[in-house]
């Protein structure tokens, strides 16, 4: 059995495309078309139903991929059982990261990373949109925040405190508020994955339910990613929400500072998701104890 061509057909099921997978293996097209063809004519079996818009897979296919992905898992490991294999680790990976921790806390510390694995090539993709791990070829990815219903296994890190913060020009026009009352004249910036969304409140730990409450509030602007989220806030338009990690600068520098300390959000959850199976490569197992390593110091503990 050749084992780059089960790579090969892996990536074009998980991605649907030819074109795809050809781009995220740094292959030719036509290579990665000749090769599911010779695995089929192996196998006797058609494994992918083609039309000119779309691959998707067989009865067969499905069947196959399952066990394909079992297969080229336990063979790395076989690869590294006795001690790493020569030069450490060596492969592709593709890891989803929320920006700003991607920013503040991954990438300064991968050079460490990527200097005991020199073989391994690792993509980084950085957005706050929900990305689908096994549709767009990715091995992990972090989440922060809520997960909804998945077939993805998640492993929980921990969670990230959260503060309120304002700009002083902000406070200066508006005041400083004290009291949930107080909120009344105040505006938030609203973040929303989705900008149709008109669900704007002040999220707060409500003690004496042990409860996290919503008070609705008025939100002059709404943002859909990190970035743009800390922007407003330094624009003077309106109060954000966010966790501590990413206000740690801004408050040292003074160009934010917090606000209602005794009203924060609940805490949000970090977790890293990856696809269900029996085995999983070592150098996704390898980075995810790695992210998890580097993460954890800035959360607090899981529930």
């Amino acid at each position: 059995m050749d084992f780059d061509e089960l790579r090969i057909f892996a990536r074009v099921a998980d991605l649907g495309s030819f074109s795809r997978a050809a781009e995220q293996l740094g292959l030719a097209k036509g290579h990665v078309s000749t090769s599911v063809r010779r695995l089929e004519a192996r196998l006797g079996a058609r494994l992918l139903q083609r039309t000119t818009r779309s691959v998707r897979l067989t009865q067969d296919g499905e069947r196959f991929l399952e066990r394909c992905k079992e297969l080229l898992a336990e063979t790395e490991q076989l690869q590294t059982m006795f001690g790493p294999i020569s030069g450490g680790l060596r492969g592709r990976l593709r890891i989803d990261l929320p920006s700003s921790i991607a920013r503040d806390v991954i990438i300064p510390r991968l050079p460490e990373f990527l200097n005991a694995h020199p073989l391994l090539e690792i993509g980084i993709s950085t957005t706050d949109r929900r990305v689908d791990l096994v549709h767009e070829g990715f091995d992990c990815l972090l989440r922060v925040g809520a997960l909804g219903n998945s077939d993805l296994v998640a492993r929980p890190l921990g969670s990230m405190q959260m503060e309120n913060a304002a700009s002083p020009a902000y406070l200066k026009e508006y005041g400083v508020p004290h009291t949930l009352a107080d909120l009344a004249r105040h505006r938030l910036v609203h973040y929303t994955p989705r900008l149709t969304a008109n669900d704007a409140g002040w999220e707060y730990f409500d003690a004496a339910e042990n409860a996290c409450r919503i008070l609705p509030m008025q939100a002059m602007v709404t943002v859909n990613g990190t970035d743009a989220y800390q922007a407003a806030a330094l624009a003077g338009l309106g109060i954000i929400q966010a966790p501590t990690l990413g206000l740690r600068k801004a408050f040292a520098e003074g160009s934010l500072v917090p606000v209602m300390p005794e009203f924060t959000a609940c805490p949000m959850p970090v977790s890293l998701l990856y696809a269900h199976r029996r085995q999983l490569a070592p150098r996704v197992q390898a980075v995810m104890a790695w992210l998890g390593e580097v993460v954890v110091p800035y959360l607090i503990e899981a529930d």
